[in-house]
């Protein structure tokens, strides 16, 4: 294995090194050069300590409630150390951790009142000029968000280039404008921050949560930006049951659904029936109300928080005349009001709608074009501490690649300015070689979620019964488990810096279940492996050694779907192939497109899959990778719309351990810290023991974890933190991030 690792890296050395020249960058089309940054920097004073706070408004709220630094991501997470492998995965150990830096990043100055002095970009000064802008005294809130950079204050303008791979990679852009959230992190991502809200508070019961939203914030358009937003939101897009059919569980805690209230312009409440004291990390997480408007209402979401009213209504029956309506949609080639209403209130295809984006698509450059490019909002709602409205950087610029390879061939060959998604690990050692002719430098941020390469069992699959039956027998699966060879695929696909074993999370985390729980039922024993599948009946095989299928119509053949985002998951699912046919297991592949790959998993036909649980290292934050309750979970997507609905439409989990897990879950939600951290951990307990995903290699850099960063760039953390949660790369605020030069 190690002899076909190095002939492979050699191979792409060769290849890449053909690529820094201008024959390859020719053939793979050559990105764009990138809009110069002005010499001069915006006319504002060094950043200075934060005056003294004003007197506080009438509408002023009590100081933001911090969650507990034990929620999350601990400030210095160590990089896992590598599982033992064979010597040539410990030759790339030190080249990796060489890499890997001090976690620093931003700070938000909560309270601080508004500069006395602003500034804005060239770009937005020379409109002003012209009498298409008000100053910037006027289009920067009476109350912003005012951020210490890094290091430095910034200098304006430029263009961010960075790679695409179509329509499909949405959250590429929704990445870089996350903060567009009431609440946030800091840059630890360990204490929640107030972000376009100013303050919250949860009552003493729990029951109910006030957010108090900045006074003076605009829409992109300049309109004001208020609590009629946030109820146009609950009233006329969450609670429309042509939009939504179905609920989100996570705003109806013990199965009974909240609401939200509108105290005054600037003030909104969430006020539910039962104590609901884990809604704040909710909001400041990636689960679907918090996720605000780029994040929560791209394709077919209909979630964030609050929408822009004064636009989007007139798109709405119960604005206007559903039959205008209708025929308006036909005539732009859409099929009715919801799909058009679809796209109107996407941010990244329709750049007439009002945002509170960092920055904003322009018109002609949506992401369904070759070129996907967003531009500074005018109206944005945050400043550096010396005054000058963000962000720095005028534009982000994506170009489309036709596949990952060539977004990394063009990463090595210094063709963007900063990238960490769809970039290979196993690519390392080339990016690493060539930092110098590409002028940029490699970070490493390893992930802190137990599963890079999971391999997920589909628990409402019901296609097949000889495979459903097998899929739902616990000793099955652990014997599958016990025939995985993870120090095989760690060396070969992660180059020895992942950490083999079980899916749970790192253990610094507070729902770390303890050190056996890595390796039970997660370590290879082949003999183990065939007595189990002997012992639950599978013991008939043909003439090559595959076992046959119970119900006498041949071999028995496992499909496992695989689609090449991120990690190379159909070279790690061909490894697998061999692995397991040791114990007499036909696995077949399914290898396509990521948005096939998601079709049939919302459709309930796969069988098994490949992903990772990015996002469970805080499982209540995240858990569609762990269990089936947030709709389209591939461990079971009927099971999950039964969950949404409360039975209503869907199936029940049938799998007694998988009905234990999200039982726990469901519990977990009205409990306060310390305990839901317990529950935790007992749900991985059982998780681990019962095999409901098997876990390969996890804890690397192999999710956006291996950042490659133009040298003329400020404001670069030495490492930030690689987490869902902290919507990476917005853990290193974007922002506040400029050209040097």
């Amino acid at each position: 294995m190690a002899q076909h690792l190095i002939k492979s890296r050699r191979e792409f050395i060769k290849v890449a090194a053909l690529a820094a020249g201008t024959t390859a960058l020719a053939a793979c089309g050559a990105a764009p050069t990138p809009t110069k940054a002005p010499a001069a920097a915006p006319t504002a004073v060094p950043p200075t300590a934060a005056p003294a706070a004003t007197a506080v408004p009438a509408t002023k709220a009590p100081a933001p409630t911090a969650a507990p630094a034990a929620t999350a991501v601990p400030a210095a997470t160590k990089a896992p150390a590598p599982t033992t492998a064979p010597a040539a995965a410990k030759a790339a150990e030190p080249l990796g951790s060489k890499f890997i830096g001090k976690l620093e990043g931003y700070e938000i100055q909560v309270d601080a009142p508004r500069p006395a002095k602003l500034a804005e970009a060239p770009m937005l000064a020379d409109l002003v000029k012209a009498g298409k802008l008000p100053p910037v005294e006027q289009r920067v809130p009476d109350e912003p968000c005012v951020t210490k950079p890094l290091t430095e204050i910034g200098k304006y303008g430029g263009t961010w280039r960075r790679g695409f791979t179509g329509a499909s990679d949405g959250e590429n852009g929704n990445r870089m404008v996350a903060v567009d959230k009431w609440i946030f992190w800091d840059y630890s991502g360990t204490k929640v921050m107030p972000s376009l809200a100013k303050a919250w508070k949860i009552s003493d019961d729990g029951k109910t949560t006030t957010i108090y939203l900045r006074k003076g914030v605009k829409w992109s358009d300049g309109k004001p930006y208020s609590a009629d937003d946030c109820m146009f939101w609950f009233e006329d897009m969450y609670s429309n049951k042509d939009l939504v059919p179905t609920p989100d569980a996570a705003m109806a805690p013990g199965g009974k659904p909240g609401k939200m209230v509108k105290k005054d312009d600037l003030t909104i409440e969430f006020q539910f029936d039962n104590p609901y004291w884990l809604f704040e990390l909710v909001l400041a997480g990636d689960m679907l109300p918090g996720r605000g408007q780029a994040v929560g209402q791209f394709a077919g979401q209909y979630y964030g928080g609050y929408a822009p009213k004064h636009y989007l209504s007139q798109f709405l029956p119960k604005y206007k005349d559903k039959a205008e309506l209708d025929a308006a949609a036909k005539a732009a080639n859409y099929t009715d009001w919801k799909a058009r209403f679809q796209v109107l209130k996407d941010w990244q295809r329709n750049p007439d709608l009002p945002g509170v984006q960092p920055w904003k698509v322009v018109a002609g450059s949506d992401i369904t074009k070759p070129q996907w490019v967003a531009e500074r909002n005018p109206y944005y709602w945050e400043v550096d501490t010396a005054g000058n409205q963000l962000p720095y950087i005028d534009k982000i610029q994506w170009t489309l690649g036709e596949n990952v390879e060539v977004i990394n061939l063009r990463a090595i060959a210094g063709e963007f300015d900063q990238q960490e998604r769809h970039l290979a690990v196993a690519n390392l050692p080339v990016f690493i070689e060539n930092q110098q002719k590409g002028n940029y430098t490699v970070h490493i941020d390893p992930g802190t979620n137990g599963g890079d390469a999971n391999i997920y069992f589909n628990f409402s699959y019901n296609e097949d019964p000889e495979i459903q039956k097998w899929i739902l027998n616990k000793d099955f699966r652990r014997a599958l488990s016990l025939a995985t060879d993870r120090a095989q695929i760690n060396e070969a696909f992660f180059l020895g810096l992942g950490t083999a074993g079980s899916p749970v999370p790192a253990p610094n985390m507070p729902e770390y279940p303890g050190d056996e729980w890595r390796t039970k039922w997660h370590t290879l024993d082949i003999a183990q492996a065939n007595a189990l599948l002997d012992k639950v009946g599978l013991d008939k095989k043909d003439a090559n050694g595959m076992r046959l299928r119970a119900d006498g119509k041949g071999p028995l053949r496992i499909e496992v779907n695989t689609t090449n985002s991120f990690v190379n998951y159909s070279k790690i699912a061909e490894m697998i192939v061999q692995q397991w046919k040791k114990v007499g297991i036909t696995l077949d592949i399914k290898d396509m497109e990521r948005a096939t790959w998601e079709q049939n998993r919302n459709a309930n036909k796969q069988q098994i899959c490949m992903w990772s649980n990015g996002g469970t290292e805080l499982l209540y934050l995240y858990p569609i990778h762990a269990l089936p309750v947030q709709e389209n979970s591939q461990v079971g997507p009927l099971i999950a719309q039964w969950y949404g609905t409360a039975g209503a439409k869907g199936i029940a989990p049938t799998d007694p351990d998988l009905k234990k897990c999200m039982e726990l879950y469901a519990d977990a939600q009205t409990k306060k810290l310390d305990e839901r951290n317990k529950i935790a951990q007992e749900i991985w307990k059982t998780y681990v023991d019962s095999v409901l995903a098997i876990g390969t290699v996890g804890l690397s850099p192999a999710f956006l974890g291996m950042r490659v960063t133009s040298n003329k760039l400020g404001n670069i953390p030495a490492r930030h933190v690689n987490a869902q949660h902290m919507r990476t790369p917005t853990s290193s605020r974007p922002t506040t991030i400029f050209f040097k030069s």
